[in-house]
């Protein structure tokens, strides 16, 4: 008997591979063999190949377990902190979102609905507009309404980031180099996804994604016209245009279509709804050009230099961005925002014409908190640890379950072989278990089930061709 279990649980795969190759038709078998998917490190690695459709299809049916996750824990957030149910967001979402979205973005999105239903999970379009557009809807739709449901729900957290860009004088070969970290709440769905989308039409690019997204989320890219960028949130933003078109589709159309730095800029500034205001940092290898795109919604900065360096931490540098479009202080060092951005220009003053990838990776995992003049992890440092820290003195909620989920850089010659490092979980290692964290911090315990462990991994390279 032993041995005949033995065997089965060798077959399985190969059974259950036949049976999923029964379900698909030749044509979609044919787009299927275009596609990869493997993992490493904690990263989901993803190729993408061909027809908005193709695409939209090896996209859904390749990772529809784990967009059905997604959806499933974005839709108990937004129920715990509204009140209100998943299918009246994802409503709000086709009304607000998806008549707006061009048409190839349309497309693929259709076409991830299909694959989804082919590997045996029900969505709708409007579910993955929601999905794809959740930062845009939560964070920057919905605090402009829901004052009109007499609702107490609280102020929605939005991401925090910390990056820079550098060039010329600054770096040891003269070349770009860029890095970037993500700091979100460790409950939101994983962005451990790197897409390498070799579309039809357009750039090819390489980039961490989100679960289920389109576009970015976490906005780390390097595309085959030479351009590499990344970008932080613009703190306290409050303005939304329900008439503009989505940030994500925009985001994925420049990062597909632009040829150069200004291309993408003026891609990304048509029709801006507001959402998802972000300072972006780009690079142009072709030019060893760097910029600094500010998008508010009636303002814009937009900076470029050849030498120098630019940083995010939440703080507009644009003063009319800050004092117009948003509610945030400058300088206030007890506040996460501005001692990361004291940090980032104490490191860029002391490490001019040193910088590479090596203290790149280093600047990302930084501890130093600038208000307390010492080396402690929490929330004003570059490397995020919201978890353990009291924050007695910067006000929000102690303890609070995130921080920085990871961490990428890259330089002009990795993006010249379109590839990056990166590295999952702590951007400085650190693990993060969950379960022991709810027993310390019951106050969050409807996070059960939600919250999922983050072990520490290594830095790992990821390129374009992967298999």
């Amino acid at each position: 008997m032993k041995k005949y279990f033995v065997l089965f649980v060798l077959l399985f795969p190969i059974l259950l591979q036949a049976q999923t190759a029964d379900t698909l038709t030749q044509g979609q078998q044919s787009w299927l063999t275009k596609s990869n998917r493997h993992e490493k490190n904690g990263w989901i690695y993803l190729h993408l190949e061909g027809s908005p459709r193709e695409r939209g299809f090896q996209h859904g049916y390749l990772l529809a377990k784990e967009i059905k996750e997604a959806v499933r824990i974005l839709s108990e957030e937004w129920k715990y902190q509204s009140a209100m149910d998943w299918s009246w967001l994802v409503g709000k979402a086709g009304e607000i979102l998806t008549t707006k979205v061009d048409s190839e973005n349309i497309a693929e999105i259709d076409a991830m609905v299909e694959g989804m239903k082919t590997a045996g999970i029900s969505t709708t379009r409007d579910e993955l507009v929601a999905l794809n557009g959740y930062m845009e809807l939560i964070w920057y739709w919905w605090p402009t309404v829901k004052d009109s449901f007499k609702t107490n729900s609280p102020e929605p957290k939005k991401q925090s980031c910390s990056s820079f860009i550098a060039t010329g004088s600054m770096t040891t070969d003269g070349e770009i180099v860029l890095g970037h970290n993500s700091m979100v709440g460790y409950q939101d769905p994983f962005c451990n996804i790197i897409l390498d989308i070799l579309p039809e039409k357009g750039h090819r690019i390489l980039m961490q994604a989100f679960t289920g997204f389109i576009h970015s989320g976490t906005d780390f890219f390097v595309t085959d016209a030479g351009l590499i960028g990344s970008e932080t949130t613009i703190g306290g933003f409050f303005p939304f245009d329900e008439k503009g078109v989505p940030e994500f589709s925009r985001m994925r159309h420049a990062t597909q279509y632009a040829n150069n730095i200004d291309e993408w800029c003026e891609m990304m500034k048509k029709d801006n709804n507001g959402g998802y205001a972000n300072a972006w940092l780009l690079g142009d290898i072709n030019t060893n050009e760097i910029a600094r795109l500010e998008l508010g919604l009636k303002y814009v900065g937009f900076e470029k230099k050849k030498d120098g360096y630019f940083t995010g931490s939440n703080v507009a540098e644009n003063l009319n961005i800050l004092r117009f479009e948003t509610k945030s202080e400058e300088t206030n060092i007890k506040y996460s925002s501005v001692a990361r951005r004291v940090r980032w220009k104490q490191l860029m003053k002391d490490n001019a014409g040193k910088i590479n990838l090596e203290l790149a990776k280093s600047f990302e995992s930084d501890h130093y908190d600038t208000y307390l003049k010492m080396n402690n992890p929490s929330g004003r440092t570059l490397c995020g640890h919201d978890d353990l820290d009291p924050k007695f003195s910067s006000g929000g909620e102690p303890y609070d379950p995130g921080g920085s989920i990871d961490a990428k850089v890259v330089d002009s010659k990795m993006a010249k072989q379109m590839s990056f490092t990166a590295r999952w979980g702590q951007a400085c290692g650190m693990a993060f278990d969950a379960k022991k964290y709810l027993e310390a911090h019951s106050q969050f315990d409807w996070m059960n089930g939600l919250l999922k462990d983050r072990p520490s991994q290594p830095w790992t390279e990821f390129k374009v061709g992967e298999k």
